[in-house]
């Protein structure tokens, strides 16, 4: 019952916050840079919010999540530029195609732990990277021009959607079997819980929801180039998970918010934007070295305001 209600509530919001978007965008209150800002926090939420399954939940350590970003872009960008397919279709398949790319990386690369496994999933995202550089049929170097398709409303309801399927998934039996795997692999192997399984499982749904972010940043845009999608990029994404909470969905999607945001007005200052967006993430990690949420959810802070004080029900 109470996780019906907390999907009903969140549903609620949801729709709020998109009305009120919408509203302003349809008005013209809101002018093209403010509404590409939203635009672009949807897709870095989905970014961080599927790198969260991988990294939060499931435990393994992965810094190539540029690389399905770059699938799905550039997937999408073949099927509505030189296909001439509907953007929907576009978003399906540059997701699909991500997530058969995650298996491909995911089933042997995955046997490896820890460090290892980073420089596996690395290499992964720089081999695409050079593979799209090299394909004259994209555009190689010069890059790939892309109608513009994504709106507020594509942007908004892929964000819900990946948000809806990740939760479910986590508070899912296999969810809970991707936690213990993060928590004692050993352990969970022994219980005879196929660790490999959830792993690549995982990786294959935040590989898919990357995919679907790469659709809708590639249509945001003009042109797509490799250089967009560099081993930088990846730390990007990843910053947002550490940064929120390591198996903090909130807090993945709260810091992806913050560092878009702060990024965003700092365009103007191209000599200190990285010294200033550097300074705010060491003073975070400073004061809260487990991230903003660390490995709560806003749910959780709801039911400890509501709780009462061990001494007050007793009236000490």
């Amino acid at each position: 019952m109470k996780k019906s209600k907390q999907f009903w509530l969140f549903i609620i919001a949801a729709v709020l916050v998109y009305a009120v978007v919408q509203f302003f965008i349809a008005n013209g209150t809101m002018n093209q840079f403010y509404s590409n800002t939203f635009i672009f926090i949807a897709i870095n939420i989905i970014l961080a919010v599927s790198l969260h399954l991988v990294i939060g939940i499931t435990g393994q350590f992965s810094i190539g999540h540029a690389g399905f970003l770059a699938v799905g872009a550039y997937i999408s960008a073949i099927v509505t530029m030189k296909l001439d397919l509907p953007f929907i279709v576009a978003i399906i398949v540059g997701g699909m195609v991500a997530a058969l790319a995650g298996l491909i990386v995911g089933i042997p690369s995955l046997r490896l732990k820890g460090d290892y496994l980073a420089i596996a999933t690395l290499g992964f995202a720089e081999i695409i990277r050079i593979v799209f550089l090299n394909i004259d049929y994209v555009g190689g170097a010069a890059g790939m021009q892309v109608s513009h398709l994504t709106t507020w409303t594509y942007a908004f309801v892929c964000l819900v959607i990946t948000i809806i399927v990740i939760v479910n998934f986590t508070n899912s039996r296999h969810g809970i079997a991707a936690i213990s795997v993060r928590e004692n692999e050993i352990a969970s192997d022994a219980m005879g819980i196929n660790t490999t399984y959830y792993k690549v499982a995982a990786f294959a749904i935040g590989s898919f929801f990357a995919g679907v972010a790469g659709a809708l940043y590639s249509h945001n845009f003009y042109i797509i180039q490799p250089s967009q999608f560099g081993f930088l990029k990846s730390f990007d994404i990843l910053i947002f998970v550490v940064l929120g909470g390591l198996g903090s969905l909130s807090g993945a999607v709260l810091s992806a918010i913050l560092l878009t945001v702060v990024s965003t007005y700092l365009q103007g200052y191209p000599e200190t934007r990285m010294i200033i967006y550097s300074l705010v993430l060491i003073l975070v990690m400073l004061y809260r070295p487990k991230g903003l949420m660390g490995t709560m959810e806003i749910t959780d802070y709801f039911k400890l305001w509501r709780t009462p004080k061990g001494g007050d029900q007793h009236g000490k």
